[in-house]
């Protein structure tokens, strides 16, 4: 939890697991999320698929299953086309990368994954600010193994 006291907002990428966490994250900072593979019904109705907003002038879309980098699905590709976000943040493969993608002109980010389920074996999150209209002071952050809960 010290890493969500001290961040504005906290941006979940998906496979929440339980609307607990959810309230215990918003009990300290506001939530932005969208639902994630394992996600049950009560979470797909609350958080959308994609989450397109802006935040200090910049353009982000999140989405749980984005397909690897330059990959992606059909439908993100679409969202993509569409709205032409500055970045993207998705979830699902469990792999910690973030990476410039020249063709849509965006950051992409993966955080990896915090929870105590999937073959990942440090749990990751990423902290960074949004800075005119720019991602500053990236890091990762390593929440311990996959097997420990914090």
């Amino acid at each position: 939890m010290k890493y969500i006291s001290v961040a504005d907002e906290i941006w979940h990428a998906g496979d929440i697991g339980t609307e607990n966490v959810c309230v215990e994250i918003e009990k300290i900072r506001p939530l932005k999320a969208v639902f994630g593979n394992i996600d049950g019904q009560s979470l797909r109705v609350t958080y959308p698929e994609f989450n397109f907003f802006e935040c200090e002038g910049v353009k982000v879309l999140m989405t749980h299953i984005a397909g690897s980098l330059g990959k992606y699905n059909t439908a993100l590709r679409e969202k993509l086309k569409e709205l032409k976000p500055a970045l993207l943040v998705c979830g699902h493969s469990h792999i910690c990368k973030v990476a410039y993608d020249k063709e849509y002109e965006l950051l992409y980010m993966n955080p990896g994954a915090c929870g105590v389920h999937g073959f990942h074996k440090v749990k990751t999150a990423l902290q960074f600010e949004l800075v005119n209209k720019e991602v500053k002071n990236l890091s990762v952050i390593e929440l311990g193994p996959r097997s420990s809960i914090k």
